[in-house]
């Protein structure tokens, strides 16, 4: 349902919460979430153009959020690489149809509207507290590290 870019970002952004404020080289975040560096590149070029990063050259730089982690939302993120296309309109360009939805097609964006909701309502810093028995993608700072299960 949702692209690799969006995936990244959302890795990215996650990883970047969980350090805040301290801003990291894109071959640490690449490193952290095991995202292949040189798209992570593009992905985090256009969070900053689309205002969600901030990028610093130089010693003491790297990439870091714009907002702290209880103010970004996962829609933000997700705006910023790829954004949600709701259903306005037919796709199918059919003129009997025009705004006013098939039954299929107001079903879709029915479910659109859910997602951008949901994601609209959480934060970063609600993904981070949240608790889970999963072992994380990446090893974040601060939080317990649950041990492998066992081998069979």
């Amino acid at each position: 349902m949702f692209s690799q870019k969006v995936e990244y970002a959302l890795r990215a952004v996650v990883h970047l919460a969980a350090v805040s404020p301290a801003p990291q080289t894109t071959e640490q975040i690449a490193t952290m979430t095991r995202v292949p560096q040189a798209y992570l590149a593009k992905v985090l070029q256009s969070m900053t153009h689309a205002g969600v990063l901030r990028s610093q050259r130089g010693i003491g730089g790297g990439i870091a959020l714009v907002k702290r982690p209880e103010e970004l939302t996962l829609l933000e993120v997700v705006n910023a690489v790829d954004p949600l296309e709701r259903i306005m309109e037919c796709p199918l360009g059919l003129a009997a149809h025009g705004v006013r939805l098939c039954p299929l097609h107001k079903r879709l964006d029915g479910a659109l509207a859910l997602v951008e909701d949901a994601f609209r309502r959480t934060t970063l810093a609600e993904i981070l507290a949240e608790p889970s028995e999963s072992i994380p993608l990446c090893d974040f700072p601060g939080l317990p590290q649950v041990p492998p299960a066992p081998e069979r």
